[in-house]
């Protein structure tokens, strides 16, 4: 039986156990299982791995993605420069971290370019930003962070005006804002500024509709939401630990 899973903690709404038991009944897949192992600390991998031996990949969530990489034996490029895992592939006891949060961002993003959207707005600055900065890097497209506290690397939201909203037509929210059960918060954009022209992408899939969307909905922008990015990652998972 070739084992599967999730690490994390703690592990209560979990995405991947139910997208695999699916996928796996779904496309008649066989002697496979999928689990989640809340490890309340990460020094608990080490055990784990001792205890699971027909384990084959996992899947590494909150609090976990750069805490992990000490335990890895090497990283993909990828990995390596986001400095994040989120996917581990174990061939012959060599523990290899990848980083698939890119791979499913980077697919359900590029469908939705077009040739105005030049150059594009992350809000926030956490690890989830750094997946979605080394896709615009690979895309060739310019970007500006924006945090709630001024530092080198970011603008702050006070700082947007007409003329930035209006150059940066791609918009990503890669904070929390917004998500169950706090679905009134948003980030503190400048709304009114939008237009057509841009495109707002919200890492969060529950709700389905944040108020950020809404709020670009609204002035005719198009949205989308992580829901399809979490299916490409989980999917490229899959491809990394079959080598497909």
């Amino acid at each position: 039986m070739k084992v599967y899973g999730l690490i994390g903690y703690p592990l209560s709404h979990s995405f991947s156990k139910g997208f695999f038991a699916e996928k796996f009944t779904k496309e008649n897949i066989k002697d496979c299982i999928y689990d989640n192992f809340p490890l309340p600390a990460i020094k608990e991998l080490s055990s784990l791995i001792k205890n699971q031996s027909d384990l084959c990949g996992l899947n590494v969530t909150i609090p976990y993605k750069q805490a992990v990489i000490p335990y890895l034996d090497e990283l993909s490029p990828a990995a390596a420069q986001i400095k994040a895992v989120n996917c581990i592939r174990f061939i012959d006891g060599v523990k290899t971290g990848f980083n698939t949060d890119a791979i499913g961002f980077k697919r359900s993003l590029e469908p939705l370019l077009k040739s105005h959207h030049t150059n594009a707005l992350i809000l926030g600055t956490g690890g989830a930003a750094k997946a979605v900065q080394y896709v615009l890097e690979a895309l060739n497209i310019p970007y500006k962070l924006v945090s709630r506290k001024a530092s080198p690397g970011a603008v702050t939201y006070d700082q947007l005006d007409a003329d930035v909203m209006e150059e940066n037509t791609i918009i990503i929210n890669t904070t929390p804002l917004g998500m169950y059960p706090n679905e009134d918060a948003a980030p503190e954009i400048p709304y009114q500024f939008l237009s057509s022209k841009h495109l707002l992408y919200d890492l969060i899939y529950n709700p389905a509709t944040t108020s950020f969307l809404q709020q670009g909905k609204d002035k005719g922008a198009t949205v989308k939401n992580g829901h399809e990015m979490l299916i490409l990652q989980a999917e490229a998972s899959w491809e990394i630990w079959n080598e497909l």
